[in-house]
């Protein structure tokens, strides 16, 4: 395929994945509330935390809408999961060696609901493609993810600066922060701020916050940031934020546990997000990930964000963690050992 040819087939596949936002989704005859400057009323604290997973377990194909009884079914899965890991311990048995693993179940936050959205209860965020997947990577993107591994197969312990984001606690860890703003583990919770000319979004996870500018112009190529530059603006009552010029170390975190996994993205990655009050309740969000040095198609999901009277907590992440310091002081005394042994 020539240059040109594949560049309009990713601005036709993005188009197509743009024009799904118009399914029905937003149904109703809600009227959402006004700010003292005339917008639609965002603010308040929301929670996307779902049962549901970003991308949709591969044995239900392109099946995006579950029946009641499978929704049902999966929150009773994850019910008895729940209390099987609050029972006591077994004090007898034999300690596990090696690897301990990480948090147990009491730290996890994963709501006890699937996803709900427009009256379907959701087998997947992801809802193009159709299988309900993040899209292969482009050849760009699989040389890029093929370069990071590499770097973190040969140890990244020179210094901070090679450690993630989320270790060094400068962002959260997962895409909670975005965008786009996928659901974590725990502390999935957000507050919405808004002013006549800017609308914040203070993420509970590691304290992030994103300011959307409303109205202006992008910054110079060479600025990067932390969560990219969002301009925003209203179609009627729905807020459509851009996102460009994001820092290149930040990757697009995906899934939880063995899934887990961090897609390096390029320069060109362009995330537009929509946020729709639906109800007194709800917040419906929606994003476009565009990036054809890294994906093959754009790739779109739905997250419903719910209302909720509970208060955002200090996240204060380096607080009495010795981790990062512990992990490059060890990595110091492997040199260490291996100069002593050479000599």
């Amino acid at each position: 395929m020539k240059p040109d040819s594949a560049a309009n087939s990713f601005v036709c596949r993005a188009a197509l994945g743009l024009s799904l936002a118009s399914s029905g989704a937003l149904a109703g005859n809600y009227e959402a509330p006004r700010t003292a400057h005339g917008h639609p009323d965002l603010q308040g604290i929301w929670t996307n935390a779902t049962l549901t997973p970003v991308e949709r377990p591969k044995m239900l194909g392109n099946k995006l809408v579950l029946s009641e009884a499978e929704a049902l079914q999966m929150e009773k899965r994850m019910q008895d999961f729940a209390a099987e890991s609050d029972r006591p311990s077994d004090l007898s048995r034999e300690l596990p060696k090696g690897s301990v693993g990480g948090y147990n179940v009491f730290w996890f936050d994963p709501a006890n609901k699937v996803a709900t959205v427009n009256g379907e209860r959701r087998s997947s965020l992801i809802v193009f493609p159709e299988d309900g997947q993040v899209p292969p990577l482009s050849e760009p993107g699989q040389q890029r993810l093929a370069a990071r591994s590499a770097r973190a197969a040969q140890g990244a312990f020179d210094g901070p600066e090679q450690r993630a984001v989320g270790e060094r606690c400068l962002l959260g860890f997962g895409s909670n922060s975005g965008p786009p703003m996928l659901p974590v583990m725990y502390n999935s919770n957000y507050q919405i701020v808004q002013s006549a000319d800017a609308v914040l979004i203070h993420v509970e996870m590691v304290h992030d916050a994103r300011i959307i500018r409303l109205g202006g112009k992008h910054p110079p190529d060479h600025v990067r940031k932390w969560m990219g530059d969002s301009i925003g603006h209203w179609e009627g009552d729905t807020l459509v934020v851009e996102t460009t010029h994001f820092n290149p170390a930040q990757p697009i975190q995906i899934g939880q546990g063995a899934s887990y996994r961090l897609i390096p993205v390029s320069p060109k990655l362009k995330v537009i997000e929509r946020f729709t009050r639906t109800d007194a309740q709800t917040i419906h969000y929606e994003f476009t990930v565009e990036d054809p040095d890294t994906f093959s198609t754009p790739w779109r999901g739905e997250i419903p964000f719910h209302y909720t009277d509970q208060p955002i907590y200090e996240y204060a992440c380096h607080e009495g963690n010795y981790a990062l310091p512990g992990i490059l002081a060890g990595a110091r005394e492997q040199e260490k050992a291996a100069a002593e042994a050479r000599q």
